[in-house]
């Protein structure tokens, strides 16, 4: 008796066509890792370590760790990186794997090899801003007027005004609302070399070639009286003092081409005070919130090839830092935003009076350096910076805390290394997790704001980048250079988003506000951008 065999299956058939065939995958081509969250601020444990999918997606992970935080209500946008260890770093691999997709995808088979499935994965979150700036695509306006190169540009703490400075010898304020011109501010017999907003948008500085500062009104476009003479070669920066310091009438600090610092009072535009120490041009003055008691305090940067802090409530001397081997040329604050922007943020707030917009500033201020307190970076023609920890709302007795050496000498955190030529400019990110830094060498360097590790190299430019500006979100990065492009750079991926092309000829000034970017150059116009 014979076995009788079933029929074969039959076979389904689409329009005539057989079945394709679906791709076989392995339950276990994907491993499951270990995963321990920590927060990237202080390196605490969200919560216990878990076991997940190595395919688990960034967009999973950021839910995941919104449902572990039980004291925050509001799901925040999270970004995941993971920090190579010193072995994988000396094999070639890079210092930090940023994670975008997922942990298979940008870990497990990173081409550096540098984990495997066995490793614990210890994933350090990083909140960002709940709002999103959206990157600039386009030029929405090209605006003629300046005669000359446009050498500075700054956009007003609220976005809603710019003012660019040129080699005519005039400063124009350009309305960003309508995109059209606002006034013209003429007064300087030299060229405008620096442009600064006070941070509640009541007045204007100028600094020019003639080594003169004026005080304008925004709203007219007229001058305070008469300029602020005593310098006696150019204007080389300007410094408001804080908001949360002082919001009736804060002071503006000026450096020079001269070798001296003036403190010039707001309110009567008189000198207070004069500030001589460095034998050689100062060419950076920042006006940092913190100091001693949290009085602030001044920072200026010298071709004398020093850093030196001062007490802005008299002049004192505090530090001296001599580090750099030749002209120190920029400085940044990882408070730079918050003091520039004073009470006003993404919400668009508008105080009502001066009290509440100092409570408003103060709070801002004290949320960013909450956790690392007030930091400083230094860049040289030297080729290297420096990351500075400085004494914050301490007394002097209590210095030791903040990296002070047996003498009274300042150390730096951090030795930052890696371009091959001066460095043009550096700048915090505004949330401080950040520093990125600018380059004769054609490059941007990323580094982390608060260890000043290296992080990324940003390479696209041809010629040498003169200036970088942030966004508020701290989220994109744009750079201006002297090959007449802006580059948008993206900070989750440390690739180039946009290209923005149209100058002709080198861009010397760039700014970034809400999403819009201005850029200035030699070319003599004003392009805005946006998406």
């Amino acid at each position: 008796m014979s076995v009788l065999l079933p029929p074969p299956k039959r076979q389904k058939v689409y329009h005539d066509i057989p079945e394709p065939e679906g791709p076989q995958v392995s339950e276990e081509s994907v491993p499951n890792v270990v995963v321990q969250f920590v927060n990237d601020q202080d390196g605490s444990p969200l919560a216990p370590a878990v076991n997940l999918p190595a395919n688990i997606t960034k967009d999973v992970l950021e839910s995941l760790v919104n449902k572990l935080r039980p004291h925050d209500d509001d799901p925040v946008p999270f970004v995941f990186h993971i920090d190579a260890s010193a072995e994988a770093i000396a094999s070639g691999a890079p210092s930090r794997l940023a994670i975008s997709n997922s942990i298979n995808q940008d870990v497990l088979n990173h081409p550096s090899q540098a984990f495997s499935p066995e490793d614990i994965f210890v994933i350090y979150c990083s909140p960002q801003a709940v709002f999103k700036v959206r990157p600039a695509t386009r030029c929405s306006s090209t605006l003629s007027g300046h005669t000359s190169p446009i050498l500075c540009a700054s956009f007003s703490p609220t976005g809603n005004l710019l003012a660019t400075g040129s080699g005519d010898c005039a400063v124009r304020l350009w309305d960003l609302l309508t995109e059209t011109p606002s006034h013209v501010l003429s007064g300087h017999k030299g060229w405008v070399l620096c442009v600064e907003w006070e941070a509640m948008e009541r007045k204007l500085a100028t600094g020019g070639h003639d080594g003169h500062v004026r005080l304008w009104d925004p709203k007219t476009g007229k001058p305070f009286g008469e300029p602020l003479k005593g310098h006696s070669k150019w204007i080389t920066s300007l410094a408001w003092e804080p908001i949360h310091l002082n919001p009736t009438a804060p002071r503006l600090a000026s450096s020079s081409k001269d070798g001296s610092v003036r403190v010039w009072s707001g309110a009567t535009r008189k000198l207070e005070y004069a500030l001589g120490g460095h034998s050689a041009s100062v060419n950076v003055v920042r006006w940092g919130g913190g100091g001693i008691e949290g009085k602030g305090a001044l920072y200026t940067a010298s071709s004398d090839r020093t850093i030196r802090i001062w007490d802005p409530n008299g002049g004192k001397l505090l530090h001296t830092l001599k580090d750099h081997a030749h002209w120190v040329t920029t400085l940044t604050l990882n408070s730079d935003f918050v003091l520039r922007t004073g009470p006003f943020d993404h919400s668009s707030k508008i105080p009502s009076s001066d009290e509440e917009a100092r409570s408003l500033a103060l709070k801002r201020y004290n949320a960013l350096v909450s956790n690392s307190g007030e930091l400083l970076i230094s860049g040289s023609d030297d080729h290297t910076l420096f990351l500075w920890s400085l004494p914050s709302r301490t007394t002097s007795a209590e210095a030791s805390e903040f990296a002070v050496e047996k003498g009274g000498k300042l150390r730096p955190l951090a030795r930052l290394t890696g371009h091959q030529r001066q460095v043009a400019h550096v700048a915090f990110s505004p949330d401080g997790r950040w520093a990125a830094s600018a380059s004769w060498d054609s490059s941007v360097r990323l580094w982390d704001g608060k260890t000043g590790k290296f992080v990324a190299t940003l390479r696209g430019h041809v010629a040498a980048v003169y200036r970088l500006a942030w966004s508020a979100d701290s989220r994109l990065l744009v750079s201006a250079s002297k090959d007449s492009t802006l580059k948008v750079w993206d900070l989750k991926t440390y690739k180039l988003k946009t290209d923005l092309p149209g100058h002709t000829d080198e861009v010397y000034c760039v700014d970034f506000v809400a999403d819009k970017v201005a850029s200035g150059g030699r070319d003599r116009t004003l392009k805005i951008w946006k998406n």
